[in-house]
């Protein structure tokens, strides 16, 4: 059974504003998924989808500490980041069910929402590229000297991809202005991290690089959102990049109609879901007196209002002509105005 990391000593921010900013994207990204796992049971959405439920906090702190013209690349289990992001809940529902008012016009789908306009650069099915992509953006950003900063979100199974070293190697030795940020939720589809690599303190292998490895609590949005300033604010002194790793579970299958259960615990599962992360920040918050039940209530009730809008106007949005599948995929003259 994987170890559940033991609680830590409760230090948070006294910051009304960026509490129920947290908790805002942590909701959000929650109530999302629900409605788009309902949907997709629907039989409405094509494809499949992978869900980020549990994993919410990361999202949410990290993308607290940037702006909105920083850059992020994604996974496969994007939809938390473009949502953190600020890829509006309309645009991506819409993505997934295809139409053409999804923020890739219906053409990319779960695994390629893309949204330059906030920053966001795509979630992505492969793993994990997402790496070098953020450091290509990040090492654009600093010959411009625009002092933004990109970051790169991959699982603990790409850990042990050529991309990994090699884009870790390459932010490194130019101090490229990135934070890699691994989130391990301790499996790669159904493989234990522990199995894959004789050493699992995924932070650890930065200093192969020369760079800073943390390891945080996945599941506590205030730690991530703590860690990721001190990363951020070190890549825009130009300082170079850092290694988050994130200790996190997804709390259900590897994808939608994947059980789950075939190589995790039931006693795993539970153990890991007392720690809710969105539960966390809202029960700490209460006892620090840094929000009311009403605030968090209010949040709440918006965010189920922005989700069922999101659903309403993808499900009634249309989809794309199959006759357009090849536009923008080849070069085509009879598209070029005279």
């Amino acid at each position: 059974m994987a170890i559940v990391p033991s609680q830590k000593e409760f230090n948070p921010p006294q910051d009304r504003v960026t509490t129920i900013s947290l908790y805002r994207k942590m909701v959000l990204i929650r109530e999302f998924e629900l409605k788009a796992k309902e949907v997709f049971r629907s039989g409405r959405m094509p494809g499949f989808i992978h869900v980020y439920i549990g994993e919410e906090a990361v999202a949410a702190g990290v993308c607290e500490q940037l702006r909105n013209d920083d850059y992020v690349a994604s996974t496969h289990r994007g939809h938390g980041h473009a949502l953190a992001k600020g890829i509006s809940p309309r645009a991506a529902m819409a993505e997934l069910l295809g139409a053409v008012s999804g923020c890739s016009g219906g053409r990319g789908g779960t695994m390629h929402l893309y949204d330059p306009t906030v920053g966001f650069l795509g979630s992505n099915g492969v793993v994990p590229p997402g790496i070098l992509i953020a450091a290509g953006a990040a090492l654009s950003a600093k010959l411009r000297g625009t002092e933004q900063v990109a970051v790169a979100f991959f699982g603990d199974g790409g850990s042990n991809n050529g991309a990994f070293h090699e884009g870790l190697n390459m932010a490194a030795t130019w101090d490229i202005p990135v934070i890699f940020v691994c989130e391990n939720n301790l499996y790669a589809t159904e493989m234990p991290l522990s199995k894959a690599t004789k050493n699992s303190n995924v932070a650890s292998k930065a200093a192969a690089y020369g760079i800073p490895g943390v390891q945080v609590d996945g599941n506590d949005a205030f730690e991530v959102f703590e860690k990721a300033g001190e990363a951020v604010r070190r890549a825009r002194r130009g300082e170079g990049p850092t290694l988050i790793e994130c200790l996190t579970y997804r709390w259900f299958g590897h994808h939608e109609g994947d059980p789950g259960v075939a190589y995790r615990s039931k006693d795993e599962i539970a153990a890991w879901k007392e720690r809710d992360p969105i539960a966390n920040l809202r029960e700490k918050a209460l006892a620090n007196g840094i929000a009311t039940k009403d605030e968090f209530a209010q949040v709440d009730e918006e965010i189920n209002d922005v989700v069922q809008d999101a659903a309403d106007f993808a499900l009634a949005s249309e989809l794309e002509d199959a006759r357009t599948a090849l536009d923008h995929v080849y070069f085509n003259p009879e598209l070029i105005e005279e």
